[in-house]
């Protein structure tokens, strides 16, 4: 762990930790390559911006995040994290000074089994941000646990299908591959997913899922930078179908080439 490329001490890390204001993508980092890694830039640039009201530096992001990977075995789960280790609880509008922590750890080698997921209602505070604040979805993860699923799949209060914890799903119907048309995070994997679909010939579109209505198509898959394209084995306990082309999505979203860290 190191905050701009020098170990982290506990007091620069207070305010993270008691306030939780800032921003964060965490790349699977593969012999320095990392998949979608210009969409990881373009959302750190993004993020930075919204939150904290200035530009920030990609180049150094990349160099921070490089030297992180080269010290650690490959492939590695690289977490760029941004945020303002003196940011004034009273007074969060001063003009921010954000920094740049990298955390680093190993990747998964075995392939998750397909997930089991319970709906909850719950909404992420500003969804389009991938903010550090994460209180609201771990609470509604761990819910989902103690009641025998493995993760929680968030509806809204109209009942349509958005996203989970830290993935975004996807759904198969007769015609291709849907995204829930509700407010969520545009993740890194679920874009390249698409630009995997388009290779295998498979249109996309989104459109309002209802929870009930999910539980009804040909099958879903969740998507993170970590393990990529996962099945879905059930939603609040009726299965659904494992189809193939599941596999197919999969496999080319592994193909795509990644890009130079």
């Amino acid at each position: 762990m190191e905050l701009n490329g020098r170990p982290v001490s506990t007091g620069e890390l207070a305010g993270l930790a008691l306030y939780g204001y800032g921003h964060f993508t965490t790349m699977l980092v593969t012999d320095l390559r990392v998949r979608g890694l210009d969409l990881h830039v373009e959302r750190l640039s993004r993020d930075c911006a919204t939150l904290f009201g200035t530009e920030l530096d990609i180049p150094r992001v990349r160099e921070l995040a490089r030297r992180s990977a080269r010290a650690h075995p490959s492939p590695a789960v690289v977490r760029v994290t941004v945020y303002d280790p003196a940011l004034d609880l009273g007074h969060p509008s001063a003009r921010a000074l954000p920094q740049i922590l990298v955390t680093t750890r190993s990747a998964p080698g075995a392939v998750p089994p397909p997930i089991h997921l319970g709906t909850r209602l719950f909404s992420r505070d500003t969804p389009m941000v991938k903010g550090t604040g994460l209180f609201g979805a771990i609470r509604q993860r761990r819910a989902a646990q103690l009641d025998g699923f493995d993760d929680a799949l968030f509806t809204g209060v109209d009942g349509r299908v958005s996203e989970g914890p830290t993935w975004n799903i996807g759904f198969l119907d007769g015609s291709g591959l849907v995204w829930p048309q509700a407010p969520c995070l545009p993740g890194v994997t679920m874009r390249l997913v698409d630009q995997a679909a388009e290779a295998l010939g498979i249109p996309v579109s989104t459109r309002p899922l209802a929870a009930v209505a999910a539980t009804r198509t040909a099958g879903a898959f969740v998507t993170n930078a970590v393990n990529g394209v996962r099945p879905v084995g059930s939603i609040d306990g009726v299965s659904l179908p494992r189809p193939d082309l599941i596999r197919k999505i999969s496999q080319a979203y592994r193909e795509l080439p990644g890009e130079l860290l």
